[in-house]
This record gives C-alpha cells, sequence and structure tokens, in this order.
C-alpha cells in the first residue's frame, strides 16, 4: 500500500530554479507540489551566498519584472549591495548583492510555505511515468504505461508507430506515486552528485546533502541522453582567524539601488557588512605547481566539463603562468556567522594542500578551514533536447530548468525556472507558451544560447553574449517585461497600474523635453558658461541641451521652470538621462532588432523534411535534424548551419 496522490503540476527540486518555477505554477493557480532531497536545501547557495553581478543583475531585476521572487528575497536579506561597471556605459551597469546565506533560504522557504496552492515534500524523485500517445496526443483511449525499463520490443515499438512519450507523474524512492499533467526537472548538481578534493570522494550533493541516485536511469531509459559537467567552490575560513589588517576593505555603496521594481532605497536601507580583498602570490603558485599531480583535475579523477568562466586555482595557474597574482575576495556568509567565502580560490586539491594554500596567501597567514573547497560532478542534459518554452521535444509536458539544463549560477537557474513553471502552467491553461526573444531581454538570451546552441560546458550569461544590450539594460527591464508578467498573470493589478503610470510620466517628460525650447538670451549663456560649454547661438530644445556630456536632467532644473518636480523620481530621472543622451545608439539597435524580428516571424514547420531540402551541407542537415529550430532566425544562430544553407531553407519553404 503506497501514497498515491494528483497534482496539476510537480516540481522536482527546489534550488533557486525550482523555487520560481513552483511560486509561478501556484500563483497561477494551479496545485502545485515542489520536492527536494532536504528542507535544508530550499534555495540553498552552497557556492558563492551572492546575488546579480555583471549580466547577472539584469537577469534577476528580468525576473522581478516578470513577476518572479528572486530580486524580491535578496532586498529583503543583502549584508552588502553593489552596482558594478559604473564606470562604464549603463548597457554594462549591474547590481550585485551579497547575502546572509541562511536568511536567504530562511525568507524563501517562508514565501513558498504562504503559498495557498504549493506543497512542499522532502523526498527523492527516483521515477519519471510516461504514457505513449498518438503523436498529437488526441486518442487517450490508445495510451498506455511507459515502462521503467524499455525493451528492445518496446523501443521498436515506440519508434514505429511513431508514438510520443507523455508525462504523466513521478514516483519517489520510497514508493509514492504522484500524478500530475507536467513535470518541471529542476535537479540542479544533485544528479549522481560526487563531491571530490584530493583523494577523498563523497557520493553526495552540495555541502554535505543526499544526492539523487535513481533519477538519471530513468531519464535515460525514456530517452534522454546525459553528460557530466563539473563545478566547484572554493574553502570556508573562520573570520576569527584572519589579520584583516593586511587586506583591502571593500564597502557597499553609500546609496542602495533594490533588485525588485517593487521597494524603494528607504524600505530596505541598512548597516553594511564589508568584504576584503587580498591576492594570491608566488608562494601560492609554486604551492599549487608542486602538487599538480595531486590535483583530481590533473590526474583524471574528474571527468567533468568544467565552467570555463570561473575556473579553479589550480586551473588559473597552470593556464596563466604569465600572471604573479590573482585576486581573492574574502567575503561574509551572512551576519550571524563566522565563516567567510574565499573568492576566486575554488579548488578539489587535497586538504592539506588546501592548508598551505590558504596560509600563503596575505592576512590568512592563520586561517582556520571550516569547510575545504571541494568539486562535485553531476549528470545534466544538452539543452538542444529542449523547445524554447524549456519544454522536452519528445517528452510531453516535461520541462527542464537550471544547472541540469547545463548552465551556472542562481541567476540563471532562477529565470530559467520562471519561464519553465509560466510554460507548464500555460500547457495546463491551452495557452501558447511564453518564449521572450533575443531582443526582449537576457531571459531570452540565456534560453535561446542553450536551446539553439550546442553548450559543451557550463554555460554562464554574460552581457557579451546579448548583441541588443544597450536595449537590455538592467535599468529598464520593468519597461521591457512588465506587460508580459501582466498578460501573463504574475503581475498584479495595482503593481501594473503604478507601471503604467511609470512609463507614461517618462515618455510625457521627454516629449516635453524635445519640444521646450530656449533662446539664446543672457541668461542661458552665463548657465552655460557656469558649466564649461558652448553658448547657444539659436534656439535650442531642452533635450538638446541634455544631451551635451556636462549636462544631465537633474543640472539643467534652473533653465526648466515647467518641470513636474513631485513625479519624478530618481528612477524616472535615469530613464529620462539615457533615453535622450543614447537616443541615437538606441535607435540604431531598434532598427536592427526590427530586422531580427522579421527572421524569427518566418517560422519553419515543426515536420520539414530537411533530407528535401536540396544543397544542404550534410553537417547543416545533421544540426538541423538535432536541433528542430522553428523559425529561420534560430535556424541561421545554430553552430554549422551557414547563410547559404539558410538560404536553400528559405527557397524550400517559399519564404
Amino acid at each position: 500500500m503506497n501514497v498515491e496522490e494528483t497534482y496539476d503540476i510537480i516540481i522536482v527540486g527546489a534550488g533557486h530554479a525550482g523555487c520560481e518555477a513552483a511560486l509561478a505554477a501556484a500563483r497561477l493557480g494551479f496545485e502545485t507540489i515542489m520536492f527536494t532531497v532536504s528542507m535544508d536545501s530550499v534555495a540553498m547557495m552552497p557556492c558563492n551566498p551572492n546575488i546579480g553581478g555583471s549580466s547577472k543583475g539584469h537577469l534577476v531585476r528580468e525576473i522581478d519584472a516578470l513577476g518572479g521572487e528572486m530580486g524580491k528575497n535578496i532586498d529583503k536579506t543583502y549584508i552588502q549591495s553593489k552596482m558594478l561597471n559604473v564606470s562604464k556605459g549603463p548597457a554594462v551597469h549591474s547590481l550585485r548583492a551579497q547575502a546572509d546565506k541562511g536568511e536567504y533560504t530562511k525568507q524563501m522557504r517562508m514565501t513558498l510555505q504562504a503559498e495557498p496552492h504549493l506543497t512542499l515534500r522532502q523526498a527523492e524523485v527516483s521515477e519519471l511515468i510516461y504514457e505513449i500517445t498518438d503523436e498529437d496526443n488526441s486518442s487517450s483511449d490508445s495510451a498506455k504505461r511507459f515502462p521503467s525499463n524499455l525493451s528492445e520490443e518496446t523501443e521498436d515499438y515506440f519508434e514505429e508507430a511513431k508514438k510520443v512519450a507523455k508525462v504523466t507523474g513521478v514516483k519517489t524512492f520510497s514508493g509514492a506515486v504522484y500524478h500530475a499533467k507536467a513535470v518541471v526537472l529542476c535537479t540542479g548538481v544533485y544528479l549522481k552528485a560526487m563531491c571530490i578534493y584530493g583523494d577523498t570522494i563523497t557520493y553526495t550533493g552540495p555541502n554535505g546533502l543526499m544526492s539523487a541516485d535513481h533519477l538519471s536511469d530513468s531519464m535515460t531509459e525514456a530517452g534522454i541522453p546525459l553528460r557530466r559537467f563539473k563545478t566547484g567552490t572554493p574553502p570556508r575560513l573562520d573570520k576569527n582567524s584572519i589579520d584583516f589588517s593586511k587586506m583591502s576593505e571593500q564597502k557597499g555603496d553609500e546609496h542602495i539601488q533594490p533588485f525588485s521594481f517593487t521597494n524603494k532605497e528607504e524600505d530596505i536601507a541598512r548597516e553594511q557588512i564589508s568584504c576584503w580583498l587580498t591576492y594570491t602570490g608566488e608562494d601560492t603558485h609554486e604551492i599549487i605547481r608542486e602538487n599538480i599531480d595531486r590535483s583530481p583535475l590533473y590526474s583524471g579523477v574528474i571527468t567533468g566539463t568544467g565552467p570555463r568562466y570561473c575556473p579553479s586555482i589550480e586551473d588559473k595557474i597552470m593556464k596563466f603562468p604569465d600572471k604573479n597574482r590573482h585576486q581573492l575576495f574574502v567575503e561574509p556568509e551572512g551576519e550571524f556567522t563566522t565563516e567567510m567565502y574565499l573568492d576566486g580560490m575554488s579548488s578539489s586539491m587535497p586538504e592539506d594542500v588546501q592548508y598551505r594554500m590558504v596560509h600563503s596567501v596575505p592576512g590568512l597567514e592563520n586561517a582556520k578551514i571550516v569547510r575545504p573547497a571541494y568539486a562535485i560532478e553531476y549528470d545534466c542534459i544538452s539543452a538542444t533536447d529542449l523547445k524554447p518554452s524549456l519544454e522536452f521535444k519528445n517528452v510531453k509536458g516535461l520541462f527542464s530548468a537550471g544547472q541540469i539544463n547545463g548552465s551556472s549560477g542562481y541567476e540563471e537557474a532562477g529565470a530559467q525556472g520562471l519561464m519553465a513553471g509560466i510554460n507548464a502552467a500555460r500547457l495546463l491553461q491551452g495557452k501558447e507558451p511564453i518564449v521572450l526573444s533575443r531582443s526582449d531581454g537576457y531571459i531570452g538570451v540565456l534560453i535561446d544560447d542553450l536551446v539553439t546552441k550546442e553548450t559543451k560546458e557550463p554555460y554562464r550569461m554574460m552581457t557579451s553574449r546579448a548583441e541588443y544590450r544597450l536595449l537590455l539594460r538592467q535599468d529598464n527591464a520593468d519597461l521591457r517585461l512588465t506587460d508580459i508578467g501582466h498578460e501573463i498573470g504574475l503581475i498584479d493589478d495595482k503593481r501594473y497600474e503604478e507601471f503604467c503610470q511609470k512609463r507614461e510620466i517618462i515618455l510625457s517628460e521627454i516629449e516635453r523635453l524635445k519640444n521646450t525650447m530656449i533662446g539664446a538670451g543672457k541668461n542661458i549663456q552665463e548657465f552655460m558658461k557656469e558649466h564649461n560649454s558652448s553658448p547657444v547661438h539659436t534656439a535650442v530644445s531642452l533635450a538638446d541641451i541634455i544631451r551635451r556630456p556636462e549636462f544631465s536632467y537633474e543640472s539643467i532644473a534652473p533653465i526648466d521652470s515647467d518641470r513636474p518636480e513631485l513625479l519624478i523620481t530618481k528612477e524616472i530621472i535615469e530613464q529620462i538621462n539615457i533615453s535622450i543622451k543614447y537616443e541615437g545608439y538606441i535607435d540604431r539597435q531598434n532598427r536592427q532588432v526590427q530586422h531580427f524580428l522579421k527572421m524569427e516571424e518566418k517560422k519553419i514547420p515543426a515536420d520539414i523534411d530537411y533530407s528535401q531540402v536540396k544543397n544542404l551541407r550534410i553537417e547543416a542537415r545533421q544540426k538541423l535534424e538535432l536541433i528542430r529550430p522553428e523559425s529561420i532566425g534560430q535556424a541561421s544562430r545554430i553552430s554549422g548551419v551557414s547563410p547559404a544553407d539558410v538560404n536553400m531553407i528559405m527557397l524550400y519553404l517559399r519564404l
């Protein structure tokens, strides 16, 4: 006698992807259950306890603009906040906040538990349950249970009958069965996880939590190929054993920019905790070189592919021998713990070598290691097996989000989880999925890269990946995406009304500045001289004055007598300045986007037979069959598909 329950949507995993997916599904009115191998792993930060950073801050603000939770949660729990890249243009400004690790988890768990349509359950999901149905899923009478162990005979039947699998639920390791119409996999790094440092190997998830050792086999049996990726984390140190006098103090910003558009600075301002900067030296590098044969990365113990843009310290030393030092940031893990995170020293070296490495760093000569650094290997999928909606191509109703898709980072995971949760709900609503394009946001770039390009290593979001980054700034995420969030149903009417008012003020104020002319009178000339600006020789608009580098919306206030001061906030001022100063560049990118969208609108039929398309190169034909792009635009972004191949497809489809 086993437990048997029915829900609308099942979420497997409670990391950052799982939390966003579960909240989205439940808030859209569907009875949702979220499984986790441990309730202690809900929204856990096993690596650096920070949210945001270069390009990642964009993702968090987009999550918030669509109605997600990550931005609100970090606003509640940050201990230091800083805007990065402020010396550069607004396209690359990115917000980053150090979190109180324990409080972040606690607050997110409280939010999840307060959601009326959401159930949390600690259990290991060990098996996916399927039916085999007609390809259009119209004949439920002919459906039958997809067996947990496929025989050759069943495989032949599956192929010959041209059936497709449809997920109908999951089974846990205890034997309990949970039925649902959609399942979202958000397993993170837990699938057959293996933690490694030196010769020490534990078959656990991060921080010693239980790994998920059975679901991989069920996925493989269902025809979902898996691969091994690897990530890592640095040692944690005892604050009381660190000499901060040998380091440079890194303080947070004086004025706080919230992640969530629902918050203002005065709502979340609090006393901040400093981080500290130190460096490796030649002694550190020599210790690593002497012991490199003991590194699992170089001895062959670790077989998974690691992230290019977040390498271990041993990788840095061996691959960049010309560098005589590397930055290390000593960052607090929380307000009520003495654990400090040694950002920049991710490693899988043996424990004794880690001690020597740490003690060779200025300020850490007597540091005590609370938790050793380790690498973690895990199973993940190739996201090219997914549609842009994050639904599996060959398993209807099964979605996947987060690090299981081959990405890295809390923010990338949260963004995918939100979209997978939304699209699982929309599948049940009978609506078209929400697919953000590359011109809509960084979330669109992230997902398009994952499902279109063959990512051979953990994917990290970067501003350089977004070709329209001047339009996709972190400051205007609400202007780009709140309409979509409201249409989905995750942005309530009150918030949407306030947003519309903000947008109207921005547009009307920009229009007023463009139409308000000033002459070349004496008072204007004196004003120009005071600001070391060239004289005005004829009538110009206030917008023309703002375009000058030495002026801004704030600084021209003395010559702007009709300004509606009471309605103008800092966020509105920022939008006015950027829109006016970068107008020419923004217009140019908008024209590029229009060309891009024309290619995205040219749809490719799902049943196209690429063998019938003449003059396609063999590589292009193979890649197109594998990825099955939904549009000409997506086809053009597939590695190995040339412009000539794209033209052949368009000729074949008469586009």
